[in-house]
């Protein structure tokens, strides 16, 4: 987890469904996670993630008549921070993606167990991406797709180091910077500036971008 054990991780849940939030209270705390917030709405959404800047947002995408994606971007700038997992009964393929596009890093549908959930936030805030096969099969063709369009990425690939394939390869994984630093026995400050050419020659503009690229363009192996 990104905090020791001491400082459990900070969840802010934003569902408009009252049982279904305190049902979701109940589960995480349960499981040793802070619930920092409920929001039921994006006014109180925005406003409690601003406040606490909590770790990870669980978020519905249907808000009695207000769209979840449509705040996606709005929680992104109130919290800079915090990781957001879509939890959410719209069985919707193109809803996951675009949740997805707009810098959620993962999607798990209410009617999955318990403990698929607990695990889904855990995997999220060491920095992994939570998908089902379907949603990650159309990022990665829309990924191919869009360079196919724009031209090859060969020179892209080969203007990589090896030492920065082997921070793609890690990062791919889950690692986190400290956890890459201490793996290759370098600082984080020089996992910092080999991400930042990373970005620079594939084009990409976070890491979520890099681990789709990564996983299209066969920089890495797509979790089993």
């Amino acid at each position: 987890m990104i905090q020791a054990a001491t400082s459990p991780l900070r969840l802010l849940i934003i569902d408009d469904h009252q049982l279904v939030g305190a049902g979701l209270r109940m589960l995480c705390e349960d499981a040793g996670l802070s619930v920092v917030g409920m929001a039921r709405n994006r006014t109180e959404a925005l406003e409690l993630a601003s406040l606490e800047e909590p770790d990870l947002v669980l978020l519905d995408l249907d808000l009695a008549g207000e769209d979840g994606l449509s705040l996606l971007p709005e929680l992104k700038d109130v919290a800079a921070k915090s990781r957001v997992l879509i939890l959410t009964g719209i069985r919707d393929p193109e809803a996951h993606r675009r949740a997805v596009k707009l810098g959620a890093m993962g999607v798990v549908l209410k009617d999955q167990a318990a403990d698929v959930l607990i695990k889904a936030i855990q995997k999220v805030c060491e920095g992994e991406v939570w998908l089902d096969r379907a949603t990650m099969g159309n990022l990665l063709a829309e990924m191919t797709r869009k360079s196919s369009e724009v031209g090859p990425d060969d020179a892209r690939i080969k203007s990589l180091t090896d030492r920065e394939q082997q921070v793609i390869t890690l990062i791919a994984e889950g690692l986190k910077n400290k956890q890459i630093a201490e793996r290759l026995f370098i600082s984080e400050t020089t996992v910092t500036h080999h991400l930042s050419s990373i970005f620079s020659k594939l084009d990409v503009s976070d890491r979520l971008e890099l681990v789709i690229y990564a996983f299209a363009h066969q920089l890495a192996r797509l979790p089993k």
